[in-house]
């Protein structure tokens, strides 16, 4: 999903033991300044916005949770079937875009389904059906607790 916290210390040690132009760091020169790789950015409440790095660490675990429920929902790969059927879901709700055969979708407890990534995005904002506004996390807590 690539929205994890990683440490970037073995690049930051290539980085130091060369810099690229030939020259070597001695101990008191600063390190060259990292690759622009983008900082995760993740949304503690709907409304709010911030990079990982600003994230306090009762936010960090929160948004921990909240990816392990996301990998526990059921995934699959969107198969139309041979007959065509009015009934049958044709689009993603959130992009808007045709299901084709093949795409990976994501089922919630109320049985709506999505694209993979469409979903797992809206679930870090809102841990809502985007369809039938069902709280997610309350139907899946459910299921942990009938099994």
């Amino acid at each position: 999903m690539g929205n994890c916290l990683s440490s970037q210390a073995a690049d930051d040690l290539s980085l130091l033991n060369d810099s690229g132009d030939g020259a070597s760091l001695g101990p008191g020169d600063p390190p060259p300044p990292p690759e622009h790789e983008p900082i995760p950015v993740y949304h503690p409440t709907p409304s709010q916005t911030r990079l990982a790095t600003q994230l306090t660490e009762e936010e960090q675990i929160r948004i921990a949770q909240r990816i392990g429920l996301i990998q526990h929902l059921p995934k699959g790969i969107f198969d139309p079937g041979t007959e065509p059927s009015e009934k049958k879901v044709k689009e993603c709700v959130i992009c808007m875009l045709d299901f084709v055969y093949g795409d990976p979708i994501r089922f919630l407890p109320c049985l709506h389904i999505y694209h993979v990534d469409c979903i797992d995005d809206w679930l870090m904002r809102s841990f809502t059906c985007p369809s039938c506004m069902e709280p997610v996390d309350a139907a899946l807590l459910a299921s942990y607790e009938t099994n």
